[in-house]
């Protein structure tokens, strides 16, 4: 790539965000949907100003990585062990309870139930970059509602590996004679890696940003926070998990550190540009002209998506007890599709059982129940 490119990227990404999101704010929008309006704009699909490339979304995934890893790093061990019935025990019941909606609407309207249930389980997911950013503009995060949304998200991340088992387990097309054997391997891959980084943290970690501590110098403890970060949820990645929960379990292991503020100043920054990063590589990806070749199908995907989960959801939140006034913020940032959705496509699309027209339906749904998660928050703070 040559030098002007890479001075073109940065230029554009800025200018759209500075333009796009105070303009969203001040429509009372919420700045999501300015970064996704940007993505979109300056996407392939309408000005054509950022070409088409995969290295856009990787980099953007790390403002998840980063936004979760903070939030449970302001988490102590004894309330997040509190927070183990909500987390496994609602959490469990959104993901399931979405996914047998979702693939009961599927198999009714004549498709087969192993393409339903693989589908409804990507739609099943929530967006945890969405809903945590959300709880963090509006200060929801200590509240019945944000800590539940958290529960349900810290489910969906600890839940990745299996759904991504199941899926060449139930592709429809191709030999899956050793998909068992794969399945197990990768089970065990994934024990391995999460009592590595349990154990070796321990043993680790607080003696080695102690040393760096003591060399005095801020930009490489600041360079050490990053690679703590990258590091755990680079090797979740290379065994098939979420690198979301590699994150997850770095803020568990240095959540009683002493060095936790220190390293909440020096991520914050990072956190906030990886992150509207992301929304905007979201925004480009919505494929329009998949969207205009078959609108009648993706407004279905989204109504289904919406509905099935917005009901099961305020199921839930009386079932939970959450004040009557934060039962809209729950149900609506929950009610999205979520990022995982997209591996989760991509990947049945590989094993055959969806083709590219599919795929493209089900990223706009996705990507458009993201857009309308500011205009339903706006109108769940008015009812």
């Amino acid at each position: 790539m040559s030098h002007g490119t890479w001075l073109q990227l940065p230029l554009v990404f800025l200018a759209a965000a500075v333009l796009a999101v105070p303009l969203a704010r001040y429509l009372r929008l919420g700045s999501i949907l300015g970064y996704l309006v940007a993505g979109l704009l300056i996407g392939p699909a309408v000005l054509g100003l950022i070409p088409e490339s995969t290295a856009i979304p990787e980099v953007a995934e790390l403002g998840v990585v980063l936004m979760l890893f903070l939030v449970v790093l302001e988490l102590e061990p004894k309330r997040l062990w509190a927070m183990r019935r909500p987390i496994f025990g609602w959490g469990s019941v959104q993901l399931l309870g979405c996914a047998a909606a979702l693939t009961a609407v599927g198999v009714a309207t004549g498709h087969p139930w192993r393409l339903s249930l693989v589908v409804s389980l990507g739609l099943a997911m929530s967006s945890t970059a969405v809903a945590l950013a959300v709880l963090a503009e509006r200060n929801l995060g200590r509240t019945t509602a944000g800590e539940n949304i958290l529960s349900v998200a810290l489910l969906q991340d600890i839940a990745a590996i299996p759904v991504l088992a199941l899926v060449p387990v139930l592709a429809l097309s191709g030999a899956h004679d050793d998909a068992e054997g794969k399945t197990w391997l990768a089970a065990a891959k994934a024990v391995g890696a999460i009592v590595t980084i349990v154990f070796g943290g321990r043993l680790l970690l607080r003696p080695a940003l102690r040393w760096i501590a003591h060399s005095k110098t801020p930009e490489i403890f600041t360079a050490a926070a990053l690679l703590l970060v990258l590091g755990t949820a680079a090797l979740m990645q290379l065994v098939g998990l979420s690198m979301a929960l590699g994150a997850f379990l770095a803020g568990v292991l240095l959540a009683e550190s002493e060095y936790r503020r220190e390293l909440e100043t020096d991520l914050e920054p990072f956190k906030g540009l990886l992150l509207g990063l992301f929304f905007i590589a979201v925004g480009m990806g919505l494929d329009l002209k998949a969207v205009a070749a078959q609108p009648g199908f993706v407004a279905l995907l989204v109504l289904a998506l919406l509905g099935c989960k917005i009901v099961v959801l305020m199921l839930m939140s009386k079932a939970m007890q959450i004040p009557l006034v934060e039962r809209p913020a729950f149900v609506i940032l929950l009610a999205q599709g979520g990022e995982f959705g997209f591996v989760v496509f991509q990947l049945a699309q590989s094993e055959g059982m969806i083709n590219a027209s599919q795929n493209s339906a089900l990223v706009a749904a996705v990507a458009l129940s993201l857009a309308l998660t500011p205009l339903l928050l706006s109108g769940g703070d008015r009812l």
